[in-house]
């Protein structure tokens, strides 16, 4: 722990960040820190409970505009950081990134190719209940998931906490903010939700980190994750890997299959 306290507070003393978000012990878990001078970065922690997507920070205008920052990143932040990258939403030089092996060592990850090195040679953490509960959908007849899913998001109230907490979400203007022409209903009802789960699962096509914050923030306990997950495993399993192939909904190819074409 100590070395990566000691690295964020050498940034600080040359003047190579000017923020360093991290994680910090909390109340159960490690919650989000902020450091944003040397003697705050004697709070930080970095360990296997530090999962939650601090990725999500990096595109907040009001906290990062115009500074250097430096992060701590889980397996699943760092997948969201290279995607990022791909997007040209991140700078480098103005990105001090670092991860956890697995072995329990700090990792300096200096450039995207060493980030997407690292993800190369680590495995994902494994998730053996949501493993469990998509084995369960799976093993669905289509009417089965319709009635699952019709159940499930009926109880959503639209507080939108699954846009928030979701790193890839972060167009200054939302589809459900759009009234002219209202595309989504503003009201909660078991179809507008389905509606808006179904462009968020679309806009995440390819893009998709899986790292899970969606279902995690849901304050009533929606698998909303599941649906970008198999979202996820679909594009893999008809355009391979999107991360160096382009956005799926946004990549036109004149030999991209067009069976979808009636």
């Amino acid at each position: 722990m100590d070395e990566l306290r000691n690295k964020a507070k050498e940034m600080f003393d040359k003047g190579e960040i000017d923020i360093f978000i991290g994680y910090e012990e909390g109340t159960r878990n490690p919650r989000p820190l902020f450091a944003n001078n040397a003697d705050e970065t004697q709070k930080l922690v970095f360990n296997d409970k530090c999962t939650g997507n601090l990725a999500v920070y990096l595109t907040r205008k009001d906290l990062v505009k115009g500074k250097k920052v430096g992060i701590s990143a889980s397996y699943y932040a760092l997948k969201s950081i290279a995607q990022l990258f791909v997007e040209n939403q991140l700078k480098e030089e103005n990105l001090k990134v670092f991860g956890l092996s697995s072995d329990g060592q700090i990792r300096t990850l200096n450039s995207l190719e060493e980030i997407k090195q690292y993800l190369k040679d680590t495995p994902p953490p494994p998730k053996v209940e949501d493993d469990e509960l998509i084995k369960q959908i799976d093993a669905m007849s289509s009417a089965e998931r319709w009635a699952f899913w019709s159940d499930e998001l009926s109880k959503c109230f639209k507080c939108y906490a699954c846009r928030a907490a979701c790193p890839m979400c972060y167009c200054t203007k939302c589809i459900v903010e759009v009234n002219r022409p209202q595309w989504i209903q503003p009201w909660a009802s078991t179809l507008g939700n389905m509606e808006w789960q179904i462009n968020r699962v679309m806009h995440m096509a390819g893009r998709c980190s899986d790292c899970g914050s969606c279902g995690t923030a849901c304050p009533i306990g929606i698998p909303i994750h599941l649906l970008t997950h198999k979202m996820s495993e679909t594009v893999k399993a008809n355009f391979g890997d999107p991360n160096d192939k382009g956005n799926v909904l946004s990549t036109f190819k004149p030999e991209d299959k067009e069976s979808f074409i009636l």
